[in-house]
């Protein structure tokens, strides 16, 4: 509502008064980025090493793999708890890769190292998924069991079922997201740890193989749908992550066969569809994102149609085009309906950046219609999106736990509500927990840098344990935001 203030006031109280009144709040990027990124820690499986820095978690998880006389201990939990779902775990280090690719250089150095550890503690075990000729193995954990209990992942008693794909059954969706995974992490480590890189590209290449050989969705494999779904099911088809994992390895080798194969399989593989959506499940917006930037530096004009969709899927996230379309609360948050919300934030934030970069170093703006929109118009869109999770929202709640003096208090997490291990040596058996989980308190363990679900679409947040759709912090929720933010630590006002 426009208002106007009375010349009673003296200048310098009208300039104050001004300035209040159109500014947000002056945010802590490199706080918030130190946060997001230690929350991965919290997040481990495995054995934990001496400089582990969240300190309420112990091992667990160690002795996953043994039915297959197999190591696949290590990696990450999805959420808030204890399977490791290798669909959006190899998703989530896709996207902590292309953040330090797209934005590493503007990390302080500690920070940068502190990433590489987080995509690292991802990538040893996705390497471990593809050690075996024409298996992969995409997950480790019954989440009915688990789903049932409610205890530490240090006293998991719950059943550590391996669900493995054997050639010729297909797995194209878990198996190319791996590919871009283990593609992205190579270029993200090429510098550090040259010999590492190798083997992460080697490694890509052998998962995209398994998944363009074999094609269809690991999902309707009767022998892990039982474990997959409906948590991680292939909702959206598999055709996106064939795209997207020839996408990452043009990237990372620059090769043309895998420029071809983006050619040749576009339309077949449905390139141009779903444009707007980008998350664990869908490519397409990313995607489109990724390839773009050879087509807008010149390179390589026969890929024109991934930057249209792009610059269509940009046009509709901009309130004042022709074309928009998204949804937004009123306090100013992209909202999808589901659950989770802020990982459609997090991760379309990630995509306006990146696109904004590739757009500067270009001199280039997108034709939206009836307007065009240049890159500073899109890094201030993404910056509205973060500082809305970081608190300039109408709840006046930063959505990253432990940032901020006002954040979740209750999420749900079964590690940080229940009592740690240091504190309470006894197991807590599996219903034992209950009483934890239907506690007013706050949780004890406070885990450093999650990202909730976040608000519903009328900007309210309960702060409630059992409501998971909001109070869950997931991997995919931070792994995009760590770009993000290192984008405005070394940009706070674009």
């Amino acid at each position: 509502m426009a208002f106007s203030i009375p010349n009673l006031f003296p200048p310098l109280l009208l300039l104050l008064l001004s300035l209040s009144v159109n500014s947000g709040t002056a945010h802590d990027y490199q706080d918030a980025l130190s946060k997001a990124i230690l929350f991965f820690e919290g997040q481990r499986s495995g054995f934990l090493p001496q400089d582990q820095r969240m300190q309420w978690r112990a091992n667990s998880g160690l002795g996953d793999g043994w039915t297959y006389n197999l190591d696949l201990t290590g990696g990450y939990y999805d959420a808030g708890d204890n399977v490791k779902f290798g669909f959006p775990m190899a998703f989530t280090t896709t996207m902590l890769s292309w953040s330090v690719i797209e934005f590493g250089d503007m990390m302080p150095p500690n920070e940068h190292r502190n990433a590489l550890v987080a995509i690292r503690w991802a990538t040893d075990y996705l390497l471990k998924t593809v050690s075996q000729p024409n298996r992969i193995f995409v997950q480790v954990g019954d989440p009915i069991s688990d789903h049932s209990c409610w205890e530490r992942p240090e006293d998991m008693d719950t059943s550590r079922t391996v669900y493995a794909v054997d050639a010729p059954n297909p797995a194209s969706d878990v198996a190319g997201e791996t590919a871009a995974a283990l593609a992205a992490s190579s270029m993200a480590f090429r510098s550090s740890d040259p010999a590492y890189s190798e083997t992460l590209l080697r490694n890509a290449v052998k998962a995209f193989q398994l998944a363009d050989n074999y094609r269809g969705a690991y999902s309707d494999n009767a022998n892990v749908r039982d474990g997959v779904c409906p948590y991680y099911c292939d909702f959206d088809g598999y055709q996106d992550e064939l795209l997207w994992g020839a996408a990452w390895l043009r990237r990372a080798t620059e090769d043309d066969n895998f420029l071809n194969y983006i050619q040749s399989n576009g339309k077949t593989l449905g390139a141009e569809e779903n444009i707007n959506e980008f998350g664990w499940d869908n490519k397409h917006a990313g995607l489109n994102v990724l390839v773009s930037k050879e087509v807008l530096e010149g390179k390589v004009l026969s890929l024109d149609s991934y930057k249209t969709s792009a610059e269509s899927f940009l046009c509709t996230l901009i309130p004042e085009t022709s074309s928009s379309h998204i949804e937004y609360t009123p306090g100013g948050l992209i909202y999808r309906p589901g659950g989770s919300n802020l990982q459609h934030a997090t991760s379309i934030a990630f995509l306006e950046l990146v696109y904004a970069n590739y757009l500067s170093r270009t001199s280039q703006t997108i034709n939206c219609g009836n307007i065009y929109v240049n890159a500073q118009t899109l890094r201030q869109r993404a910056k509205k999106q973060v500082d809305y999770i970081l608190g300039d929202n109408p709840m006046g709640m930063s959505y990253m736990v432990g940032y901020g003096n006002k954040y979740p208090q209750r999420i749900h997490h079964r590690g940080s509500s229940l009592p740690s291990i240091k504190d309470h040596p006894q197991v807590i058996a599996c219903k034992e927990g209950s009483i934890y989980f239907n506690s007013s308190n706050p949780n004890p363990n406070v885990l450093v840098g999650a990202i909730v679900g976040g608000p519903g679409e009328d900007d309210l947040y309960g702060d409630d344990r059992a409501d998971f759709r909001k109070s869950e912090p997931t991997t995919y929720i931070n792994a995009p935001f760590v770009g993000i933010l290192a984008y405005f630590v070394a940009n706070p006002n674009p």
